[in-house]
């Protein structure tokens, strides 16, 4: 896939945040887990860990368990207590990058370990599929593929870094996108390594 043949409405936005700016969201993160403790989730109906660890911040938060599958709830399904409320400056990007005219409703906190992946998915749990997914990358490099709205289409691989900003609106708002692997050791910015994305959504209309 050429980077002209990027999908349409797709946007990669390199060194976005600015290093004090990561390093304040790190904090923010910091006190989301804290209150929302990272848990391993589990794909549905195998059971089967997801290598990442998990947690939310917003109204909404995204989950999966065997029993119960892909969804949005409105309690950490460990503690069974509220999400917290997403931070003041991922709203500010939400509204700067796209500028859709409501705000999210879920941030979804990945924690990848040097071993981590994400295999090609959609995100496709939300009824709005007008509002845009923004992602935000902090920590270690990884490799980012992403392809077309069907299983099987040419795909196009780069590496994100911390502080990048991507994207899917319009178009390529179910285009299929996951990470192949981490580079440990390729930033500083988290005291043990590691990389976090975040990801906001809208789930409602």
């Amino acid at each position: 896939m050429a980077e002209h043949e990027l999908p349409t409405g797709f946007r990669y936005l390199p060194a976005y945040l600015d290093r004090p700016a990561q390093e304040a969201l790190v904090e923010e993160v910091r006190a989301v887990v804290a209150a929302a403790p990272l848990y391993v989730p589990q794909m549905p109906k195998t059971g089967r860990p997801m290598s990442v660890r998990m947690t939310n911040c917003g109204s909404l938060g995204w989950v999966t368990d065997r029993e119960g599958g892909y969804r949005y709830q409105e309690t950490h399904p460990l503690t069974g207590q509220p999400w917290p409320a997403i931070p003041a400056a991922l709203l500010r990007i939400w509204e700067e990058v796209y500028g859709y005219p409501k705000p999210p409703q879920a941030c979804l906190v990945n924690f990848y370990d040097g071993e981590a992946k994400m295999g090609l998915h959609q995100d496709r749990d939300e009824r709005d599929f007008e509002a845009p997914v923004v992602s935000v990358s902090l920590g270690d490099q990884c490799l980012f593929r992403i392809g077309g709205t069907v299983r099987g289409a040419q795909t196009r691989s780069f590496r994100l870094s911390s502080g990048d900003v991507v994207v899917l609106g319009g178009e390529s708002r179910l285009s299929f996108h996951g990470v192949d692997r981490i580079f440990p050791g390729t930033s500083t910015l988290l005291r043990n390594g590691g990389r976090i994305n975040l990801t906001l959504r809208r789930v409602d209309p």
